[in-house]
Parts: C-alpha cells; sequence; structure tokens
C-alpha cells in the first residue's frame, strides 16, 4: 500500500479526521493550535477556535458537530459560525477533549483527559440526543473510539496503558452493556494505541504513536496488517475516498525534538493511503429527541 502526502500544512498535534459522506470532504484538527483544517480537490481552508478541538461528526451537508475543550458545538461550515449545544467538563479547566466518534444511534463518545496527561484525569463520556453521560472514568489519554459494522460492540483505548478495551452495547439505543473487556493489550511489544476506525468487515485500523504506522487487527485481536507513514507520530486514521478505500491519517510534531523533526520533516502533516479495505461511512450525528 502506497503513501503519499495529502496536506503538508503541519500541525502540532493533528487528530480526528473526519470524512463527511455527502460533501466527500476531509476535516481534521490541530487540538494545540484550536484548529480545524480542511481540504477538497486542492482547495484549503481553516477556522481557529477559542480554545482547543479535537473532534467531529457531521450533522448536514453544511454542518459539524465538534467537541471542544468544554462542550459541544454545532458548526456551520460554509459561514464559520457556531452555536453550543452543551457541556463537557466545563467546570474543568484542568482537562481538554481528545479522541472522539459518533457512534450507529446518532450518539458521540468523546474522551476527555488532562492538559498535562494526569494520570486518572480524564474519562470517555457520550452526547446522545441532548444527554451528556460519563461512560468510564479514570482514564490517561483516552483514545481508538470506534464502532463494529454490526453495531454490536464499540472500543475505545488508554494509550498510557498500552490497552484497547471493549464493550457491548445495547442494540436498542447504543447504550454500552456490561463491563469492557480487554481487546489488544499492546504493553509488551511497547506500541501506544492512538485513534483507530473499524472497516466494514470487522478490522480495527489503529494508530500506534512513535511507530510511524497504522496497523490493522482482526476481531479476534490477531495483527493483520501495517502501513508506514513518513512521520513517527501516527495519531489518527479515517476512511474516505469516492468508495471509502482510501485510509487517510493525520500526525504529530509534539514531542519530538529538533534532532527527530530534521530526521521526519513531514511529521505533522497528513497523509493518505490506497488500501484493499473499505471503510464504513461515518455515522451521523442526532443532536436532540425531538
Amino acid at each position: 500500500m502506497t503513501t503519499q502526502l495529502f496536506d503538508d500544512r503541519d500541525c502540532f498535534l493533528g487528530e480526528g479526521p473526519l470524512w463527511h459522506p455527502t460533501r466527500e470532504q476531509l476535516f481534521w484538527f490541530d487540538i494545540v493550535n484550536r484548529t480545524l483544517l480542511t481540504s477538497k480537490d486542492g482547495k484549503t481552508d481553516a477556522w481557529t477556535f477559542d480554545e482547543m478541538v479535537s473532534a467531529a461528526g457531521w450533522l448536514d451537508d453544511s454542518r459539524l458537530f465538534i467537541a471542544s475543550e468544554t462542550g459541544f458545538l454545532d458548526f456551520n461550515i460554509d459561514t464559520g459560525d457556531h452555536t453550543r449545544v452543551g457541556d463537557l467538563e466545563a467546570d474543568m479547566p484542568l482537562t481538554r477533549s481528545n479522541d472522539g466518534r459518533a457512534d450507529p444511534w446518532g450518539g458521540f463518545w468523546i474522551g476527555t483527559m488532562g492538559k498535562k496527561s494526569e494520570p486518572g484525569a480524564g474519562a470517555i463520556y457520550r452526547y446522545y440526543r441532548g444527554e451528556v453521560r460519563k461512560l468510564f472514568p479514570d482514564i490517561t489519554i483516552p483514545n481508538a473510539i470506534c464502532f463494529a459494522p454490526d453495531r454490536s460492540y464499540g472500543q475505545f483505548a488508554d494509550t498510557r496503558t498500552s490497552v484497547v478495551y471493549r464493550v457491548a452495547l445495547d442494540p436498542k439505543d447504543g447504550w454500552p452493556v456490561g463491563e469492557p473487556g480487554i481487546f489488544l493489550d499492546l504493553s509488551e511489544e511497547r506500541l501506544n494505541p492512538d485513534g483507530a476506525v473499524i472497516d466494514a468487515s470487522g478490522l480495527t485500523w489503529i494508530a500506534q504513536w512513535g511507530a510511524a504506522r497504522v496497523a490493522a487487527y482482526a476481531p479476534d485481536g490477531q495483527f493483520v496488517d501495517a502501513i508506514g507513514f513518513a512521520a513517527p507520530h501516527t495519531s489518527c486514521p479515517a476512511f474516505g475516498g469516492p468508495d471509502l478505500s482510501t485510509i487517510f491519517c493525520t500526525t504529530a510534531k509534539e514531542g519530538l525534538d529538533a534532532g527527530a523533526l530534521e530526521r521526519h520533516p513531514q511529521s505533522g502533516m497528513t497523509f493518505m493511503a490506497q488500501t484493499y479495505a473499505k471503510g464504513q461511512a461515518e455515522h451521523q450525528v442526532t443532536l436532540s429527541s425531538d
């Protein structure tokens, strides 16, 4: 699988790529620089916010649902305007949002973490039709939020522990059922699971921070394949393109010294690769029960 550069704007902490299925357009974030970026057919744009932003889902052809440092935003792509539609640890100035993804029921899962990665300072929440509920507490660096194509389970990781968890989901409304179990324990391999997405066949494609790759694992946890990228800190993949067979991957400059940046000058840029896999179309977020 040949990789190539998709966008040469370098992000300090690139994250949260989203392929908008009706616009056929990629959006992603530079969290630390409080910026949402996009590119389509060579035309680029970017919007800067008053606080850090990290992940998004889509509401309709012209609006995104964005998770910010303290809440959830209804963002208009065409005008750049946004309105606040919910709070997220708004009374906790030491935390911010991190990885997130829409679920098959129109909900949105989002992780929070300490701004200095303080141990156990984060959690995973779900926004569902106007309600925000904490799902899993005491997480240091929440990542790898993604959902099985048959809607039977969701997955998430704590990058600090190198563990990816799996939890069963209620088929009616998508709330977790029971306690999460371990899907992958990558600690012996010293791999750091970051953002992830599950393709239409059930393979989990997971960015591995520091390993310059996105690796694919079967539903039983067996390693299947890996795609290498020209930046050590791969942060999150997303499937897109006309047939959802292109994998995009954000990267970061965070944590790299001057020598590493000289050796890897494309760090922080966004990459793409054609694959044999086919992704799931990103699910649409529902704002309320009305």
